[in-house]
């Protein structure tokens, strides 16, 4: 599974107990949660309870061989916005993901495709197309310019957009420093997007992280 979505453009990072998971989702490093609800230290269900209780609203997609309604009905009552019952395709997988995004836009009022100029965007299907060809980005190629359809219009920082991204690592103070830049040059972004502030080019607080 984590081959499969890593080859859509996801940017994967995987929890092997329910602790590290929460914790992962307490640092803002996560859009969505796959859960499987058979986790050596904890039910399941009481991480999607605890994620509910700490005021995070990202999509929680269950995992589960437990076929039985009442299971369905208490992960939902408790938060998940699908379940998906063993075995499954990667396909439906795929599918359900996509709508759990969806939905997350409409909720929060973003638009799920966004067009500017020459450029469009499915922030669904994480397609992006300058003048009707698709363009191919790198996964944090494509969280950055994600980052900047979100904020179209406005002037954003360099931690800022690190902080967005997921983590200040080299990593992606490399992607951002030089993806942006060289995407203007390239005119492969119009000018509705925004510029990261020119004055605010240097970080100096790398952390560990994706």
């Amino acid at each position: 599974m984590h081959a499969s979505l890593e080859s859509q453009g996801y940017i994967v990072a995987t929890a092997a107990d329910a602790h590290t998971a929460l914790d992962m989702v307490r640092r803002h490093t996560a859009d969505l949660v796959v859960l499987d609800l058979g986790l050596p230290d904890m039910d399941g269900l009481d991480v999607v309870s605890q994620i509910r209780d700490g005021g995070e609203n990202l999509p929680i997609i269950i995992l589960s061989s437990r076929e039985n309604e009442s299971a369905k009905v208490k992960a939902f009552d408790l938060g998940a916005d699908d379940y998906v019952t063993k075995p499954f395709g990667i396909d439906e997988l795929l599918a359900r993901i996509r709508t759990a995004q969806r939905h997350r836009l409409q909720q929060e009022g973003e638009r799920p495709l966004f067009h500017a100029g020459d450029l469009s965007v499915d922030l669904v299907r994480r397609i992006v197309t300058v003048r009707g060809s698709e363009v191919k980005l790198s996964p944090r190629e494509y969280e950055v310019l994600r980052l900047m359809v979100a904020h179209a219009g406005k002037v954003l920082t360099h931690r800022f957009m690190l902080g967005k991204c997921g983590a200040a690592t080299p990593t992606y103070n490399i992607c951002v420093s030089i993806f942006v830049p060289c995407a203007r040059r390239s005119r492969q972004t119009p000018s509705g997007l925004p510029y990261p502030h020119r004055n605010r080019r240097r970080l100096s607080s790398p952390r560990a992280g994706q």
